[in-house]
């Protein structure tokens, strides 16, 4: 398992990071612990989670969960908590009450305030290694968004200036060592490096934005950020909610699979998807790969990424994903995704 650093945080971390948005609700507290134990043997020191996890599904009565699961974990003690890497999220309005039971919330120093305590709190820790604004405080696409064609930001948005003077707080306080965004864009990026530099507060060390062979949108701006300012892709939904595995081709709906326990996730049901992940099935097997090893590889070995994030219900399919990460795809499978990429542009951005 490669180790690659941080941003310039000087942070190193598994090129592969387990993720945890299952724990909770799809996989129990020994499952979550067996899955830690099982990653770190594999050399796997990273772990995300979030404070509004699980999420497949979201239910009230389950938030939080995750959180706890690895809490109990890093809380029998024996040198964990060093042995690993973590990093969890505070949520953005308007999504934060399926987070907090803060009312309007937003990402200013009362509402990253509660959600930090309440997370550490949740970890049984003292200090988050990575901390990320899980989306912006303002009007932004993502999650599926494809334009941006007018502002919409309300009256309470936080600026950006004002979340980076509370999360410079917290790195002087000790309680996190470096922070990362999420779902952010290019316009956001650029801002957030800006006043870095103008007003001398943290660098962001990270970006955690989706990123797999049905959307490499992130290619387009983000990209040239990752790499000339050295904050690098944390990449999630490598395999695109599981489609890319080919599960879900002709209609099939496995029991207990994400698109059964959560069917909020509709970022992939686009009409060009099925016909791309077919190719993409297809070209896998035509190089003896699994369509897994053939997405996963394939993000693991941009330039851009730092760690790539993959999440399991159970330990044989974690044992695939990491094994699948770590394949080198040859210049003729690379040339083959290319080509099916030109033909199928990012159908699910």
């Amino acid at each position: 398992m490669e180790n690659r650093p941080l941003g310039r945080t000087g942070i190193m971390v598994s090129s592969v990071c387990l993720g945890t948005m299952t724990w909770g609700s799809q996989n129990s507290e020994a499952e979550a612990h067996a899955q830690i134990d099982f990653a770190l043997d594999r050399g796997i020191n990273f772990l995300d989670t979030a404070e509004m996890y699980p999420v497949t599904p979201w239910l009230a009565e389950t938030k939080g969960r995750t959180e706890q699961y690895i809490g109990t974990w890093l809380a029998q003690g024996g040198g964990r908590r060093e042995r690993i890497v973590l990093a969890t999220k505070v949520s953005g309005p308007p999504r934060v009450q399926m987070a907090r039971d803060v009312p309007q919330a937003r990402l200013d120093r009362k509402g990253i305030t509660a959600a930090l305590e309440g997370s550490l709190k949740k970890l049984q820790t003292d200090y988050f290694d990575l901390y990320q604004l899980h989306w912006p405080d303002r009007n932004a696409p993502m999650f599926g968004e494809r334009s941006f064609q007018r502002l919409a930001d309300v009256p309470e948005t936080v600026p950006i200036e004002e979340t980076l003077g509370v999360l410079a707080d917290l790195v002087t306080a000790g309680k996190i060592r470096a922070f990362g965004v999420s779902n952010e864009t290019a316009w956001g990026m650029s801002e957030f490096l800006r006043l870095s530099r103008e007003r001398d507060l943290p660098r962001v060390a990270s970006i955690q934005n989706a990123y797999s062979l049905l959307n490499r949108t992130f290619e387009i701006g983000l990209s040239e950020f990752a790499l000339r300012e050295e904050v690098g892709l944390l990449a999630y939904s490598p395999l695109a909610a599981g489609h890319l595995s080919g599960k879900y081709l002709g209609g099939v709906l496995p029991p207990g699979s994400r698109a059964t326990v959560a069917p909020q996730f509709v970022r992939y049901d686009v009409p060009q998807q099925p016909d791309a992940t077919a190719r993409y099935v297809a070209l896998a097997r035509a190089f003896g790969l699994t369509p897994e090893a053939l997405a996963l590889a394939f993000v693991r070995s941009r330039p851009f990424v730092t760690s790539s994030i993959i999440g399991a219900t159970s330990l044989a399919q974690l044992e695939a994903n990491i094994d699948g990460s770590l394949v080198t795809l040859s210049e003729e499978a690379l040339a083959g995704i290319e080509a099916i990429q030109r033909r199928y542009p990012d159908p699910c951005p």
